[in-house]
């Protein structure tokens, strides 16, 4: 069977052009994540102060299923709080025959990290810093490889418990627990 040349640029020109559809601008949700407080996932670790109790205090991580093994009380989900709204669930946990009246304090030491894979020098698993953009993501990967298209990312985001894609330029801020994908350039 043979194929003249026409019909085989047209064939190739759809399916590229059906590659480049695959993905859609960010939806508003996915830029709306960006100036929201931040909420706690598996991978975080916690720096939990108990005034006056040293026993307590800690460093604790965020395990996958997304809690914390917080002593006296156990198991205390994590996944989807603030700092300060966990300040608030462990403190009633404590008030449970613990303490009378106990002050919690919450900082993150360490955020879950990002993930840069695509046209880069060096794809793979980084720390995030609070603040941080595609390119500052970018640059830490090594920065772009000769193949890379430079002037857009797809970023994959957990928001609101569902995963999401979307095409962002280069200045976006991303989270921690973002997956940045750079593309190749077709020419």
């Amino acid at each position: 069977m043979k194929i003249n040349l026409p019909v085989a640029i047209i064939l190739a020109a759809a399916s590229i052009i059906a590659g480049c559809a695959s993905y859609q601008p960010a939806p508003r949700a996915f830029h709306e994540a960006t100036i929201q407080p931040y909420r706690l996932d598996a991978g975080d670790r916690l720096r939990i102060t108990v005034f006056e109790q040293d026993g307590l205090t800690g460093t604790y991580g965020v395990d996958q299923a997304g809690y914390i093994s917080f002593p006296l009380v156990g198991a205390v989900a994590a996944r989807g709080y603030t700092a300060q709204e966990l300040e608030g669930v462990i403190a009633g946990e404590l008030q449970k025959g613990y303490l009378r009246d106990p002050d919690v304090s919450i900082e993150i030491d360490q955020y879950r990290s990002f993930f840069v894979l695509g046209e880069v020098g060096q794809p793979g698993q980084y720390t995030y810093v609070p603040g941080m953009t595609v390119q500052n993501a970018i640059a830490i990967a090594g920065g772009f490889s000769t193949r890379a298209q430079q002037n857009s990312t797809d970023i994959t985001r957990k928001i609101n418990g569902k995963i999401m894609t979307g095409r962002v330029s280069i200045s976006s801020p991303i989270l921690a627990g973002d997956t940045i994908y750079i593309r190749e350039r077709l020419f």
